[in-house]
Formats: C-alpha cells, structure tokens, sequence
C-alpha cells in the first residue's frame, strides 16, 4: 500500500547517488504510514477474527436469530458418526474444514472454534481482550488514513502520483498483459494497474471497513443515527466488513506475489528506506517492467 512519492527534500538520506539508476523514491512520510497501516491492518486482522469467533455467522438484514433465514456464511462443529467434524457453509453448501475452520486444535485436543487459535489475539477465547486490541489499532488505521488524506491534497501527491490519466486507461489493456506475463519496469511512476489497486484499497475498501466498523457500534448509534440504515442494518454492515476484510487478504496477498515476482530486494529497499533502482535510461523503453 505504499504510495508514490516525487519529495527530493533535503536531507542525507535524499542526497543523489552516483548511480543514475538508483533514485529517491519513497519519502519518509509514505514509509511511515505505509508500516503503521500494515501494522495496524494485522492486529485487526487476527483480533477481528478472535470477535467473530463469539459469533460465527454472518446475515443479511436487520435482524438475525433461530427465527430468520437470513444466514448466507457459517462456520461450525457437529458430531458425526466419524466424530466431531468442522464445517464452513456457503449460502446453504456445506464444506468439511475438519483442522482448520470449526475443529481444530493439537491431535487429541482439538476444540469447537471458527478460526484456529494459531490464527487469533489472543490465541485463547478472550472476547474482551479482542475488542480492545481491535479498537485500538482501528483508531491508528483511522487517524492515519486521514492525516495521509489530507496531508496528500496539501502537497499535491494524489493529483500528481495516484490519480489515473487518459494515458493511463489507455495503457491499461497492455498493462494486464504484462503483468499476466510477469513482464516489469522499473520506473518512477506507478503503472495503471498499481494505480487502481492502491486507489481501490485508500478510497473504496479502508473507508468502507471504517464506516461499516462504526455502524456495528450501539454508541455510534446516536451520534451517526442513519449510518445502519444506510448500510442495511447491523447484520448487514457486519458481513460487508467482513468481505473488506477478506478483500484486503486477498490485495496483500497478490502485493507480495507482486514483489517477489518484481525483485523483493528492490521494492523492500524502497519502502524501508526510499531507495529505488530504476531501469537504465538507454533501455527505459524496452526493458521488461519490474514495479510492483
């Protein structure tokens, strides 16, 4: 998730190298942020899960209870003939996920949970502790996203390096070839693609899990009365944060795939430091792309 940055401030750490290819890339503030959501992204990730453990069902609608067909995901445990079997069920198909999703645990003492233990904060059922580590790092998310947001209109970085162009659309077709080719650039700017996969992550799904987040809180109720109703109702706001969720595994899992496939060394020295190495200039134009 981390955004592009043309700063050449002053500093040691800008000072140009000799090497034409290698340049400033990422600046402070866009490694900072970059980290702090990740962070914070991870311990809401294995604490959410600890929450829906209490509660492994999702539903569309208001209301949710014995009385409502209204349940489109579930995970569980029932006893069968072979024993105890855990089980994740798709708008009304069933899968046996024995070991993994509703009875897992060490051979011998596997237990009824949703999402293993390996797999939560904390590791044991503690609902409590789950809430607080999830609502704490939910406020750093927030915070941050807004000072980012309101930091990059000052200084010009959304328009300059995020927003996409008519040459960028047009690029767009080539774009996805190459990648599904595993053909790369280096280069300063970010492709299309890159372009939409941040803007979706920053714009669409990082708000989304904010605000579906605040209409699943009875205090919020008061304060953003028309936010459930908005979204559907309570159930409703839970099972959308809960596809976000699945949908930012599922961006962080290809970002990595993206980085190995581009040359990790490269893209880790760029986010930790804000080195970058380009590719030479007599080849800019027919060198493979490698930007994740």
């Amino acid at each position: 998730m981390e955004s592009l940055a043309r700063n050449q401030a002053a500093g040691a750490d800008t000072a140009a190298p000799s090497d034409v290819t290698l340049i400033y890339r990422q600046s402070r503030w866009t490694r900072l942020t970059h980290w702090l959501w990740a962070i914070a992204l991870f311990f809401m990730l294995l604490s959410g899960l600890q929450i829906f453990n209490a509660r492994p069902q999702l539903y569309i609608g208001k209301e949710s209870g014995f009385g409502y067909n209204n349940t489109i995901f579930a995970i569980g445990a029932e006893n069968t003939a072979a024993g105890p079997r855990g089980y994740t069920e798709i708008f009304g198909k069933r899968f046996d996920t024995t070991g993994v999703l509703g009875w897992s645990g060490p051979a011998g003492q596997e237990t009824s949970r949703a999402f293993p233990s390996w797999a939560t904060i904390p590791s044991y059922y503690d609902l409590g502790t789950a809430r607080v580590v999830h609502f704490f790092f939910a406020w750093v998310l927030t915070t941050t996203l807004l000072v980012w947001l309101v930091a990059s209109l000052i200084n010009g970085h959304l328009r300059r390096d995020l927003a996409p162009r008519l040459d960028d659309f047009r690029r767009l077709p080539q774009d996805i070839v190459d990648h599904a080719r595993f053909r790369f650039h280096h280069r300063r700017e970010y492709n299309t693609l890159q372009k939409m996969a941040y803007g979706g992550v920053l714009f669409v799904l990082l708000p989304l899990m904010i605000i579906t987040g605040l209409a699943m809180s009875p205090s919020m109720d008061s304060v953003l009365p028309f936010l459930n109703d908005l979204l559907g109702g309570r159930q409703t706001a839970r099972t959308i944060h809960f596809t976000v969720m699945l949908l930012l595994v599922a961006f962080f899992i290809i970002h990595i795939l993206m980085i190995l496939a581009a040359g990790p060394i490269n893209e880790l020295r760029s986010i930790i430091t804000g080195w970058y190495r380009t590719d030479p200039p007599a080849h800019a134009d027919n060198a493979p792309e490698r930007s994740a």
